[in-house]
């Protein structure tokens, strides 16, 4: 008998407990947020989807080279001599056209080790959470604002520019082995000479 009234009594403790839980909750201050009218504001530091400022890249690739996923594929050609890329907001000089800058936020694990490396605090996660797509290709985000045919006109000139490097360096490295061989023809020469004259000097004698 008295174990029954033990077990009633701590069951309408808990009831009343947990009623007393709600009422409170009942009669304080609303917490629900009316979605989609209403969106929760993100605490700070939280890992969303990641966004890149074009302008402030100079396609130095860490970020790609720190994702353990790979998400992120960059491309960059050396801007020739007659450009001038400018700086970024930063201060660091620009060097690299930025003809790729994709994210796959498929492959993306949020671990946010891309965003650490960047020296020009370019690379960084907005909060912004609502970008499910139905075609996964969807998912992949283009970042570079090079149009196709800029694309092809700037790998074109970079291309040029290489080639002319490559003819310059090779005819300096000709010229270096025409001066070595002569220089080589010279003292062989020089020494011929002064073995004839010593064989001379020695059938005189």
């Amino acid at each position: 008998m008295l174990n029954a009234v033990k077990q009633s009594w701590l069951t309408f403790k808990s009831i009343f407990t947990g009623m007393g839980v709600t009422i409170r909750h009942f009669f304080g201050p609303s917490v629900t947020l009316r979605y989609p009218e209403e969106r929760m504001e993100l605490p700070k530091g939280a890992r969303a989807r990641l966004f890149v400022n074009i302008d402030d890249c100079i396609g130095c690739n860490l970020c790609a080279r720190a994702c353990p996923v790979n998400c992120i594929d960059i491309e960059t050609v050396a801007a020739t001599k007659d450009v001038d890329l400018g700086k970024t907001s930063t201060g660091n000089p620009k060097r690299f056209w930025l003809t790729r800058f994709d994210i796959d936020m498929a492959k993306c694990m949020y671990c946010d080790l891309c965003v650490h490396p960047c020296p020009t605090n370019c690379i960084y996660m907005v909060p912004e959470y609502e970008y499910s797509e139905y075609d996964r290709s969807n998912l992949v985000y283009h970042f570079s604002n090079l149009e196709p045919e800029m694309v092809a006109e700037v790998k074109e000139k970079a291309e040029q520019e290489a080639e002319q490097k490559k003819r310059e360096r090779e005819e300096m490295m000709r010229k270096k082995a025409e001066e070595k061989a002569k220089k080589e023809l010279e003292e062989k020469k020089k020494a011929d000479e002064e073995a004839t004259k010593n064989e001379k000097e020695n059938g005189g004698e």
